[in-house]
């Protein structure tokens, strides 16, 4: 008898993200900034970061966005809420004044919730301390 066929096989998923996209904002640009130990300001490393989600953010005007604002696992709850805070409205404040409306920017607040690392350690502390940029809606989903 026949061979059975192949069955068909979906497209390929493409390389290169869909400009617009939640996964060509993370990919292309980057959404996290980093913060040292028991800080909330922007470090100079972060400017070009920042400056690119400005670029980014201006070319989609359209696509909301959320600031969450992270920390390492020192410090009490309360502590850590009231910093991440602090983080998350300085990198609102840093694209607001390049040029980002502040209307589509909203800020919450995660502390210590949302350890993107769990490991331990200083290296780990290091990345959760962090402000990330969020796509809300509005961008292509990719």
């Amino acid at each position: 008898g026949r061979a059975p066929s192949a069955p068909s096989r979906p497209e390929p998923v493409s390389e290169s993200p869909l400009p617009g996209s939640e996964r060509d904002f993370s990919i292309n640009i980057g959404d996290r900034v980093y913060f040292d130990y028991d800080s909330y300001s922007v470090k100079s490393d972060a400017g070009s970061l920042l400056d690119a989600q400005t670029g980014w953010l201006k070319r989609y005007p359209a696509v909301p966005v959320r600031i969450e604002g992270n920390c390492d696992d020192r410090g009490t709850e309360e502590y850590n809420l009231a910093l991440g805070a602090r983080r998350a409205n300085a990198v609102r404040e840093y694209l607001v004044a390049h040029g980002v409306a502040a209307g589509r920017i909203t800020t919450v607040s995660y502390g210590k919730e949302k350890p993107i690392d769990l490991g331990s350690g200083e290296s780990a502390e290091a990345h959760n301390r962090n402000g990330h940029t969020a796509i809300v809606s509005g961008a292509r989903m990719q």
